[in-house]
């Protein structure tokens, strides 16, 4: 928290106006909107946005992000389990693991660049469920035309209900972006340093404790859980840097080059190695909550992962044909653990090493309503992978927007797949799985009466862990499917006004073709929220208030396994068919916006059958404060 302090000041003092200043006989004229810019990395441009809408209501949670399809666990900081397919993202490249720990982490891909008139602040703070906060604080500026600077802290703490859920979690960006005047050289760096801490309890040893509704669990910390001081923790620090050079002044010849090199340490950590749970006489019995281990006690299990990245690009840029990229890369990675294991089941090596070599080419053309953009890379030297994706925009008008897009990877297996170390001896295995192949095919329509949304995938040679001991253990083992998976989805957004009040619908289909369940997720997922919004006091506040239904069938939902930080295939229970109500009262004050809100209200009469995964109870009723203010000097 410290860092966060240092930065709540800084920003305080980037904000404040000397007392002895004096007045400026002509005041200068405001800057506009449009000069607080957002670049993306993928270099789309967007703008400070200080309104309130519905919107804002559903992007203000711990991800800043509209969570829909996506179900959080019972604590702040915790994992979500993912009811929507299509929200996974894909690349050839294969990915570090513990994706369950990631929800949270901000990839190269989430760092935002800014170019400001002014300097620009941006505070947010909300409550969490016990003895903490989630706090963010973020603050950019230009020292010139030509140099941005940016730095952001986001801090959380939050003790959570049931015993051992603590999450703490930081994350510190700091970025900068710089031209030339002419703009022949730009540049931009970011540094990233991360750490995620979770204690985890390994869901509850008794379900049926919880759905009784005995009123002496109320408090949630008389219901007993398999661990109570097992923890995970995740670090991550990366520097990245893309820069690009014109060639000659009047050759629209540009040479681009992106370096970034990134460390990643992940350690599970868990003192007493049996559970104690209580049968059904009332005695207690010892289980190997994830079968023998090799330790008796304080077992920890520790992975370290690196990769570097170097990629360069040719971009030739013609004014009636489009833009033309031409790109050589390296990718470079290091998966290791501190020893090698010679076990009854085999060899299994401390070290995954690899270097990738590709090719490949991007086109890009924008020409009145039609926008193109196309991408193919394939791997020449070392393992292959392969990527090729396409996609067209055209804008009917201001207001109405038509997108088709299509994909094909070839992707390296995920790194906890093929390699796994553990003290636990069940958790060991070295394995040489073929690539995955996803196809994918997208289309959307954003119109003034509806919003929606077409995804189709097929799946081919799909990785996915599975309980292999299905019971009150957890034996989790990687699998490959041979088969070919189907998924479709539809997804359909449409909001009614009267006069000064709205009902917003979100409504998601899903139907998946399969042989064996190993892709699950809700047939259908649907949100609706009744508000009503008005201005007050001389319109200097601004209030929207209403109540928002969350739901999704049932279905066999995946379970969390912190040994791997990774979710799991299981087939013995669904999950779903409980509704999520929450009420809120959200108002605008100048750039302030206020939000309260009353989570899952209709746990205090209803029963209790919501839950997060199998053995994690979803959130009880609680009443949250948020802040989220905004500067302009």
């Amino acid at each position: 928290m410290k860092r966060l302090l240092a930065i709540l000041l800084f920003s305080a003092a980037v904000c404040a106006q000397p007392a002895d200043r004096p007045t400026a006989p002509v005041q200068a004229p405001r800057a506009t909107i449009d000069l607080y810019r957002i670049i993306s990395a993928q270099r789309d441009t967007t703008y400070v946005d200080t309104s309130l809408t519905i919107q804002s209501d559903y992007r203000f949670n711990y991800l800043h992000r509209d969570n829909f399809g996506l179900m959080p666990f019972p604590n702040e900081g915790q994992p979500y389990n993912v009811l929507q397919f299509s929200l996974n993202k894909f690349t050839a490249y294969p990915h570090s693991g513990r994706k369950a720990k990631h929800f949270k982490y901000f990839t190269a891909d989430d760092i935002n660049y800014y170019s400001v008139a002014t300097p620009f602040t941006e505070l947010y703070y909300r409550s969490v469920m016990q003895q903490g906060q989630n706090l963010d604080a973020f603050v950019t500026m230009n020292t010139s035309e030509n140099l941005n600077l940016s730095i952001a802290y986001n801090g959380l703490r939050s003790l959570g209900k049931y015993i051992n859920q603590l999450s703490s979690v930081g994350n510190l960006r700091v970025t900068a972006s710089y031209h030339t005047d002419n703009r022949r050289y730009m540049a931009r760096v970011h540094v990233a340093t991360q750490d995620i801490l979770n204690d985890e309890n390994g869901g509850l040893t008794n379900v049926a404790d919880f759905e009784s509704g005995d009123t002496q669990f109320n408090n949630r910390a008389r219901l007993e859980v398999f661990h109570r001081d097992a923890e995970s923790f995740l670090l991550g620090k990366r520097i990245h840097l893309d820069h690009q050079f014109r060639v000659l002044k009047h050759l629209p010849l540009t040479i681009e080059h992106t370096i970034e090199h990134e460390y990643k340490f992940f350690e599970y950590r868990q003192p007493t190695i049996a559970s104690q749970v209580t049968d059904a006489s009332g005695g207690t019995t010892s289980v190997l909550r994830y079968g023998e281990a090799f330790v008796t006690s304080d077992l920890r299990d520790r992975s370290r992962y690196n990769h570097l990245i170097n990629r360069v690009s040719a971009v030739y840029e013609t004014g009636t044909i489009g833009t033309f990229t031409f790109f050589a890369e390296d990718f470079r990675y290091n998966y290791f653990y501190d020893r090698n294991l010679l076990l009854d089941s085999g060899f299994i090596p401390g070290l995954l090493k690899e270097s990738l070599q590709g090719l490949g080419g991007r086109y890009r053309m924008s020409r009145g309503k039609f926008s193109v953009n196309g991408a193919i890379t394939t791997g020449v030297a070392g393992r292959h992978y392969a990527s090729v994706e396409g996609s067209v925009l055209y804008r009917i008008d201001s207001l109405s927007v038509l997108r088709a897009g299509v994909s094909s990877i070839s992707k390296i297996p995920d790194l906890t797949f093929s390699l796994h170390q553990s003290r636990f001896s069940a958790f060991n295995w070295f394995n040489e799985f073929r690539n995955e192949k996803i196809t994918s095919l997208f289309l959307a329509a954003q119109t003034r009466w509806l919003n929606a949304e077409v995804t189709a995938y097929s799946l081919t040679d799909r990785l996915y862990f599975i309980d292999s001991d299905p019971g009150i253990r957890q034996i989790v083992t990687p699998q490959q499917y041979n088969k070919t998976i189907g998924y479709v989805s539809v997804k359909l957004a449409r909001e009614f006004r009267f006069r000064k009040w709205a009902l917003d619908n979100t409504v998601l289909f899903q139907s998946v073709t399969q042989d064996d369940p190993v892709l699950n997720v809700p047939e259908l997922t649907h949100r609706h929220t009744l508000y009503f919004s008005d201005y007050f006091f001389k319109r200097a506040l601004y209030i929207q208030t209403g109540v928002t239904l969350n739901m999704f069938t049932a279905y066999l939902m995946d379970d969390y396994n912190p040994v791997l930080g990774e979710f799991f295939v299981q087939r013995q229970r669904e999950i779903g068919d409980f509704p999520m109500v929450d009420f809120f009262v959200n108002g605008r004050i100048r750039q302030t916006r206020i939000f309260i809100k009353a989570e899952h209200l209709n746990s205090l009469f209803g029963k209790n059958n919501y839950f997060s995964a199998p053995e994690t109870p979803y959130r009880d009723f609680m009443v949250r404060f948020g802040i989220q203010w905004n500067f302009f000097q």
